[in-house]
C-alpha cells in the first residue's frame, strides 16, 4: 500500500512539474516574440529608442525582425499551444500592417518630393482683387494701344 502512495505521489509530482514546464516554456515563447514585436515597432520609428531616447526608423531592419518571427512561425509550426498560435499570428498581422504603413508613407513622401522639384512653385499671376481687371493687363493694353496709334498716325513729310 505505501509503494502504491508513494508512486501516486511521485506521479503528481511530475505532473506538476512537466504543467509548470509547459507554463514557463510558453510564458518564454510569449516574452520571445514580444521581444521582437517591440524591435520591430522601433525600428519602423513606432516606438521610442530607450537607449537614444529617439523615434529612429530602419525600415530594413524592421523587415528582419518580422522575417525572424515568420521563421519562428514556419519551424514551430504545429508545435506551439493554441494560445502561442493566436498570439504569434496576431503580432505577426499588426507587425506586417504597420509595416505597410510605413513602407506607402515613404512612397508618399517621395512622390511629394518628386512633384515639388518636377514643377517649380508658380506665383500668382493677378494680383488684382477678385472681380477687378489684374493692373498689369491693363498697362499692356495701354502699352500695345499707344503703339498702334504710332503705327497709324502719320509722320512728318
Amino acid at each position: 500500500m505505501r509503494g502504491v502512495r508513494r508512486n501516486e505521489t511521485l506521479s503528481r509530482e511530475v505532473n506538476m512539474s512537466k504543467d509548470e514546464s509547459e507554463k514557463k516554456d510558453e510564458a518564454l515563447f510569449v516574452q520571445l516574440v514580444l521581444m521582437f514585436q517591440a524591435a520591430a515597432m522601433q525600428q519602423m520609428g513606432k516606438v521610442q529608442n530607450p537607449v537614444t531616447r529617439k523615434v529612429e526608423r530602419n525600415l530594413q531592419q524592421a523587415r528582419f525582425s518580422i522575417d525572424m518571427l515568420e521563421m519562428i512561425q514556419d519551424r514551430t509550426k504545429n508545435n506551439l499551444s493554441e494560445n502561442e498560435k493566436k498570439f504569434l499570428e496576431h503580432t505577426l498581422f499588426e507587425l506586417r500592417m504597420n509595416y505597410m504603413d510605413e513602407i506607402k508613407r515613404d512612397e508618399q513622401q517621395k512622390k511629394g518630393e518628386e512633384a515639388k522639384t518636377e514643377e517649380p512653385e508658380k506665383k500668382p499671376t493677378n494680383s488684382a482683387k477678385p472681380g477687378q481687371p489684374d493692373p498689369r493687363s491693363q498697362e499692356e493694353g495701354k502699352a500695345s494701344q499707344q503703339a498702334e496709334k504710332q503705327k497709324n498716325t502719320p509722320g512728318p513729310t
